[in-house]
């Protein structure tokens, strides 16, 4: 009993942590002729850099979604998994508005004239309102579940669409929707889409059979453009399978943020040449700054990432290069040094390399426990030089 208590606690003091940073707003909407509850949650470090742009994330159904959504998303942020979000939450259940904002004319799928309504409330009423009052991104996605699943689908078949990335939880998909979905799919030549799809056994046959068939249709394109992820949660009931859809598609969604994976390191990295290496790594931060807003420097573990490349390939000729880019991010680190005095090493430039062994060997902090280690390049070096090295032997 004292653990569910304690366990009770600590949830409450997290909930209590982070729902401190959400504003509840009544946005009086011309289009909808109404005014309108949103939420809005603000990371907290919004207000101590100024300099830091932040993803818009439009969430539907925002009594069901938005929680779950916010907490999973800090989660992420906290282990550098995803950005930190601007999260918008739209309030459709008091007296069922989703019905109207979501609805759509059997005929043809398209939404009728309250759908567009809502269409036009998010997509120029909300976006200018955050783009002019919030520092927010490129980067845009947008959630929904069961009906509002179908409906983020409009913002993807327009001539540009307004999201990067879309959350289909279970959606209840108009009829002629999968077959929009894929014509667009088609079309995309420009920026990536990143496109999540999940469904549960509980859903009814008929939801079943649409959710699969739209599968089988996206899985079938092959266009760069579109990045797309399907999960099916056999054993998972419809509530369940919401908070695990959103995990799932967070890290989907915000891979590119992480930091590289075996898996990208095989894929993208490993055949790589050095320059191309170095490149590489330069290349996903700076892709990761324009798109989320977030100036991160290069983490010492995607360094690292790249390290065997840099040795093993061109005979050292680029540890130089990895040295300074080492330096350039790491000032206080040894690292930097350490690859550059080998690379002067290497060149049997010995009084260079003992200047940048030297250099880095100051750097290290007082009982250093790597500091006998890192001083054994110092020695090797000066014995070179003096002509009494021998090479250890095997």
């Amino acid at each position: 009993m004292k653990k569910l208590v304690l366990l009770f606690t600590m949830c409450l003091v997290s909930y209590q942590s982070w729902s401190q940073n959400i504003q509840l707003k009544n946005f009086n909407s011309n289009e909808l002729g109404i005014e309108r509850s949103i939420k809005i949650y603000i990371p907290p470090s919004y207000e101590i850099d100024s300099t830091k742009f932040y993803p818009l994330t439009i969430v539907l159904d925002a009594e069901y979604l938005f929680d779950v959504y916010v907490g999973n998303a800090i989660l992420f942020a906290n282990k550098e998994e995803a950005p930190e979000q601007i999260i918008v939450g739209i309030n459709q259940n008091k007296y069922n508005e989703r019905y109207e904002d979501c609805s759509y004319l059997k005929e043809n799928s398209f939404p009728t004239e309250q759908g567009e309504a809502f269409y036009r409330f998010i997509r120029s009423e909300l976006f200018d309102y955050f783009e002019e009052n919030y520092r927010v991104s490129p980067f845009k996605t947008i959630v929904g579940n069961t009906l509002t699943g179908n409906y983020i689908n409009y913002f993807l078949i327009e001539d540009y669409p307004a999201f990067n990335a879309f959350i289909n939880v279970s959606p209840y998909y108009a009829m002629d929707m999968p077959t929009l979905i894929q014509n667009k799919v088609k079309q995309l030549n420009t920026e990536n889409v990143y496109y999540y799809l999940s469904t549960t056994k509980q859903n009814s046959e008929k939801r079943q059979a649409a959710i699969t068939n739209t599968n089988s249709l996206l899985s079938a394109l092959s266009n760069e453009k579109f990045k797309y992820k399907f999960d099916t949660f056999e054993n998972s009931s419809k509530t369940a399978s919401i908070g695990q859809s959103i995990s799932s598609a967070l890290s989907f969604i915000f891979d590119l943020y992480s930091a590289i994976s075996k898996e990208e390191f095989d894929t993208n990295i490993k055949n790589l040449s050095p320059p191309d290496a170095i490149a590489y790594l330069e290349n996903k931060y700076v892709e990761i700054e324009y798109l989320f807003g977030s100036n991160l420097k290069i983490r010492e573990q995607d360094i690292f990432a790249i390290e065997s490349i840099i040795l093993d390939k061109e005979n050292g000729d680029y540890l130089k290069n990895f040295g300074e880019m080492i330096n350039k991010l790491y000032e206080e680190s040894p690292i930097g040094d350490y690859y550059i005095g080998r690379y002067y090493e290497t060149g049997q430039k010995l009084k260079q390399a003992l200047n940048y062994y030297k250099s880095g060997y100051m750097k290290l902090p007082e009982g250093d426990p790597n500091a006998d280690a890192y001083y054994e390049n110092v020695e090797r070096v000066l014995a070179k030089r003096d002509g009494t090295y021998t090479e250890p032997k095997n």
